[in-house]
């Protein structure tokens, strides 16, 4: 389990993040572009992604994302896996979370499906442990 935050840590201006994919254009109202997938979205271009940062370290596993398959009936225990390798890969997380800090911060995944994809877990994961 990742530490709360400190009472120190509570002054810190509140991060922003939002979810978009990775095939609508980017806007000047983004922010920072996250680009929080394993593999980059297909047939997209570098141009036309805009994305700052590509962190294919916290996306979930390709074992975990090929199990999923973005099934509905597999969701509930998708958010539970993918909660638990965020949970062992601390590192890379928190090096996320200091691109979010104080910031406008838009997460760019590629699935169709807005609700049940990962950039949504990884989202309520930060809401919760930092």
């Amino acid at each position: 389990m990742l530490a709360r935050c400190s009472q120190s840590d509570l002054a810190m201006p509140s991060t922003q993040i939002r979810l978009k994919r990775a095939y609508e254009p980017a806007s000047a109202d983004d922010g920072v572009r996250i680009l929080v997938e394993r593999l980059w979205p297909r047939g997209l271009t570098k141009a036309d992604a805009a994305i700052d940062h590509w962190v294919k370290d916290v996306a979930p596993t390709s074992e975990l994302r090929t199990w999923f398959g973005h099934r509905p009936a597999r969701w509930q225990e998708f958010r539970t896996r993918y909660r638990l390798e965020l949970n062992e890969n601390r590192s890379a997380v928190s090096s996320l979370w200091e691109l979010c800090t104080g910031q406008r911060v838009t997460f760019i995944f590629a699935t169709k499906d807005m609700i049940r994809n990962g950039a949504v877990v990884l989202k309520e994961y930060l809401d919760v442990e930092f």
